[in-house]
């Protein structure tokens, strides 16, 4: 954390091995909420497709009569969670609804596990570090809850997503296409409907699952993301640039939950200060008039007969 001006984005994770996928630009000085505003832009709905392996692939769709106001989310969200949150998350998590508001109830949007591991390693990486985990979890679902989205959905296919991922290669992370199996069949069904520009809508947090495929399998060849995102059919230029974004904004972060920390331990150790010093004074105080009552002369000490 000390060298914040180059930190990359494996720092934030739980691997090193991927730092050459998308070269990380210099930190501007540019709030955490600024960055985050520019995080997502695209959107969703709700349809059921079935796959050959007699699985379904359940996609989410609204349409545009049913959208409602990002004010309404966002009560929701409050309504559902009523403790106090720190402001350090607070204001990413109330920039991050908004955003992800627009991708919810845009026409195009599909609701896919790709998307669901990008949002989970997101929240996980921003509340790392939330003073408590219960209410960590409350507020995940409270906030999936706001958007009318189901939480275990998103917790389970995040799951499932990284468990494929640990179990493949580079070569078997691209070559999905000819294999069988349940998440290949999601995969396939991203790249059909990517690649017909109908029914699907790209995101950042589409983007970030794509990375956490990659660093799950140890891709650290960073010609791997060039052909999944080729046999995605999705824009690579677009993910360059959404990864970056997305490093740039948990560098921020890294930075404010340091100076928190630092913030925190100064009044832990000024209250401490604080409190030896009161203890002190009172024992002196305590010390000076057990010895002045002792030494009274007996004549000034008030007796009543």
């Amino acid at each position: 954390m000390a060298a914040i001006a180059s930190l990359s984005f494996p720092a934030l994770g739980q691997s090193d091995k991927i730092s050459n996928f998308a070269p990380c630009r210099p930190l501007a000085s540019v709030s955490a909420s600024a960055i985050c505003r520019r995080f997502s832009r695209h959107s969703l709905s709700f349809s059921r497709a079935s796959t050959s392996s007699s699985r379904s692939i359940i996609h989410c769709m609204s349409s545009v009569t049913d959208v409602p106001p990002v004010s309404e989310t966002k009560s929701n969200f409050l309504k559902a969670y009523k403790r106090p949150i720190p402001s350090i998350y607070n204001t990413v998590l109330q920039e991050l609804i908004v955003q992800q508001h627009l991708m919810r109830y845009k026409r195009t949007y599909r609701y896919d596990p790709v998307f669901a591991l990008g949002f989970v390693t997101v929240y996980d990486q921003l509340m790392d570090g939330y003073p408590s985990d219960q209410d960590r979890d409350a507020i995940f679902k409270a906030y999936v809850e706001a958007l009318n989205e189901d939480p275990k959905q998103y917790r389970i296919d995040a799951q499932k997503m990284e468990e494929w991922a640990r179990s493949q290669t580079s070569a078997s992370l691209v070559d999905f296409s000819s294999r069988d199996g349940e998440v290949e069949a999601i995969l396939k069904d991203i790249a059909a409907r990517a690649g017909s520009k109908e029914g699907f809508s790209y995101s950042r947090f589409f983007a970030v699952g794509l990375f956490r495929l990659l660093e799950l399998a140890s891709a650290t060849d960073p010609t791997v993301l060039d052909k999944l995102c080729a046999s995605l059919n999705i824009n690579k230029k677009s993910v360059d640039r959404d990864l970056d974004v997305y490093r740039n904004l948990l560098s921020k972060l890294v930075q404010a939950k340091e100076l928190l920390k630092e913030y925190v331990e100064r009044e832990k150790k000024k209250q401490g200060e604080r409190a030896a010093e009161s203890q002190k004074a009172n024992e002196t105080i305590s010390k000076c008039l057990g010895v002045d009552t002792l030494y009274y002369p007996s004549f000034l000490v008030e007796r009543k007969y």
